[in-house]
């Protein structure tokens, strides 16, 4: 049989199927047509060299922002993807019903890589977000309307995996707990998932975390204080631990101000590590201090979490909190989506959302990834931006802007 792409040598690492050996794998059609210890390079139209690599399943972000252009916060998913080693991304809630149709004509579907979202319970999605204009898009509880969530929902039932909601004192302002309520009522409407964004109270963690059900995504799970899930003496907080029984998923969605490293060693000493690990990648944290996907991992394995659970959280756990088996591993006549990363060893400098430091002698990057058996090579090649992070000066958002995408 002629393959069209042969990754070969690579240490395959699949958490869904406890594989990890060393394997070729050979792309037909858009799908895995062959994993075997050996095949022969002569069978395959274009060969990528993983000696000394890790291949895994194509990484999955499920908390991103890339509806860029239509939205303040959004980044452009093609251009972050082979150097994130993301073949996935997961827009949380960048899009409400108001303007879902555009993110999906302008961004999904003229996108190389898969763009999946949940929609937002505010009408108008995020529209207010820089560094210089804070509008919680859930302040106005008018904006707020369960029947036109669950109707953009239907509409786009192929890309839409749930319902987002952002709740606290920037998200909805004085709203309190009500836009939980209806974002908890749209998605039971839908038969979906609820994400739920914790930012400062009101309304406090203790309020938001009773109602969430089996299957849904507290992301944020290690946020600083205020509504950190630790107490000031490092002690888990009580309803963190019913929530895990409940069978709610922890997602770490590091973004801009939602990760401490005291809090994830607190959690992490007392068994509660994240089911998924994702970027919470937008305009304001691409550079830094989220940057993407694989700094967060690494930031992970730097607090002791081990290699294949860092993997397993970003390719089979994520792929279970959409309910799309077809991604997040790698199987015969499976998606052919897959990373080729690397652990590079050296002295890398982490920081988290408050500004602490971490030293880390061991980072993953990126050789490039497979969509659909077409094979993108991460020309970047820089993994020191860790190292140059400083927290931005204040900026209007064209200037933010302009940097990222260039100007005009």
């Amino acid at each position: 049989m002629q393959f069209d792409l042969l990754i070969k040598g690579g240490r395959l690492i699949d958490p869904a199927s406890g594989l990890e050996a060393v394997r070729d794998v050979a792309i037909a059609n858009g799908r895995v047509a062959a994993i075997e210890a050996a095949i022969d390079a002569e069978h395959a139209t274009q060969v990528v060299d993983a000696r000394d690599c890790i291949v895994t399943p194509g990484l999955i972000d499920l908390h991103s922002h890339v509806y860029w252009g239509g939205t303040s916060l959004g980044v452009d998913a093609d251009r972050l993807a082979a150097k994130s080693g993301t073949t996935t991304f997961i827009d949380a809630g960048s899009a409400g019903a108001g303007n879902f149709l555009g993110f999906r004509r302008h961004v999904i579907e003229r996108s190389k890589v898969r763009i999946l979202a949940y929609v937002n319970i505010s009408f108008a999605g995020i529209f207010g977000f820089s560094q210089t204009v804070s509008v919680g898009e859930c302040s106005d509880l008018r904006l707020c309307e369960p029947r036109e969530t669950v109707a953009a929902v239907r509409e786009h039932a192929d890309v839409v995996v749930g319902v987002k909601v952002r709740s606290g004192k920037h998200a909805g302002g004085t709203s309190g707990i009500a836009p939980v309520d209806l974002a908890l009522e749209a998605a039971d409407q839908a038969g979906l998932p609820l994400m739920a964004h914790i930012d400062e109270p009101p309304p406090g963690r203790s309020e938001v975390l009773p109602r969430l059900r089996k299957g849904d995504i507290l992301t944020h799970c290690f946020r600083p204080f205020p509504n950190a899930p630790v107490f000031a003496s490092g002690a888990v907080r009580p309803d963190m631990y019913l929530a895990r029984e409940r069978g709610v998923i922890f997602d770490i969605g590091h973004g801009m101000g939602s990760f401490d490293f005291e809090v994830a060693k607190a959690m992490l000493a007392e068994g509660l590590a994240p089911d998924v690990i994702s970027s919470d990648v937008h305009l304001y944290c691409v550079d830094g201090p989220a940057f993407d996907i694989l700094v967060c991992m690494s930031k992970l394995m730097a607090l002791g979490m081990p290699l294949v659970e860092v993997l397993r959280a970003a390719t089979q756990r994520p792929a279970e909190a959409i309910a799309r088996p077809e991604l997040g591993t790698l199987k015969v006549g499976g998606v052919g989506d897959v990373s080729v990363l690397r652990l590079r060893p050296g002295r890398f400098t982490f920081v988290d959302a408050v500004g602490a430091a971490l030293i880390a002698d061991q980072r993953l990057t990126s050789d490039g990834i497979v969509i659909g058996g077409v094979w993108y090579p991460n020309e970047a090649g820089d993994c020191n931006e860790t190292e140059r992070f400083e927290p931005h000066a204040p900026h209007t958002h064209v200037e933010v802007a302009a940097r990222h995408f260039g100007r005009g």
